[in-house]
């Protein structure tokens, strides 16, 4: 099921370069959309999740180099019954996390050194686990295509802008203003339900909800003083909160009240169990 959510996701994406290509150069610019379309799904597929990791300055570490965080992780792998994935520290002190990858078999869970200093070991593990139910559930593939594809949205409407100028043409002007807004319902699109079930999962692998619950409040508080170095909005749907400080309107995920509040709601179901 994960599989074809992702095959549809990439079959809608090269009909929505298609659509613009044609907008802003015809039936040229449709084929020639067309054929990025395909490289950049092929380059999703592979590449996207190195090019992320890259960009936040991630760096891979072992079991002797990061003791607690490795074994956390290798923890909730055995325990959800996947591959262990990649670990990864990003050098920022504001606190997230993100989970990345392919597969279970080709998956990355990285944080920042921010969420390992502010965060219990318990609230760690509640993050790691939301992390790795977005591997189970191939949500990063889906993310990473999307955030590939998001950009390279946003480059075409930098085209199309530039276009309209020198050649005022009433297409150009039209795709410049749909293209942003098609970005950000793709990522809203695939991003917020699958936090909730991401939520859900980390409640369900680790037997404690409130984990999760108390380590969002603390990210969030995080959030609105400073904004995660090199953050964009091209992949700010990643993370496990948003890294951008938005408003709720534009916000790629749930409010973190609204988790919290379906966290309580899972934990209270436990007990009575």
């Amino acid at each position: 099921m994960a599989k074809s959510k992702t095959f549809i996701l990439m079959t809608i994406l090269v009909l929505i370069f298609m659509f613009f290509g044609n907008l802003i150069a015809g039936a040229q610019g449709m084929k020639m959309a067309f054929v990025a379309a395909l490289g950049l799904n092929f380059f999703s597929y592979f590449f996207s999740d190195s090019l992320v990791l890259k960009h936040y300055r991630a760096i891979e570490v072992n079991n002797s180099q990061s003791p607690e965080l490795y074994e956390i992780v290798a923890d909730l792998a055995k325990e959800a019954r996947l591959p262990m994935p990649k670990v990864y520290i990003i050098p920022d002190e504001v606190p997230n996390a993100f989970a990345t990858g392919r597969s279970p078999k080709h998956a990355a869970v990285a944080a920042t050194k921010g969420l390992l200093k502010i965060l219990s070991r318990d609230e760690v593990k509640g993050v790691l686990a939301h992390e790795m139910s977005h591997v189970r559930n191939y949500d990063i593939l889906t993310g990473t295509i999307a955030a590939t594809f998001a950009g390279a949205i946003a480059y075409l409407a930098n085209f199309a802008r530039v276009k309209t100028a020198n050649q005022q043409r009433n297409n150009g002007a039209i795709a410049a203003i749909l293209m942003p807004i098609a970005a950000s319902i793709i990522q809203m699109s695939i991003s917020r339900e699958r936090e909730y079930k991401a939520d859900e999962g980390s409640a369900n692998l680790t037997g404690h909800p409130m984990w999760l619950a108390s380590a969002l409040q603390k990210l969030e508080d995080a959030a609105k003083s400073k904004m995660l170095t090199g953050a964009t909005a091209q992949n700010s749907h990643m993370f496990i909160v948003n890294p951008l400080g938005l408003s709720k309107l534009f916000s790629t995920h749930p409010s973190t009240q609204d988790r919290v509040k379906r966290l309580k709601e899972i934990a209270l179901g436990m007990r009575a169990e």
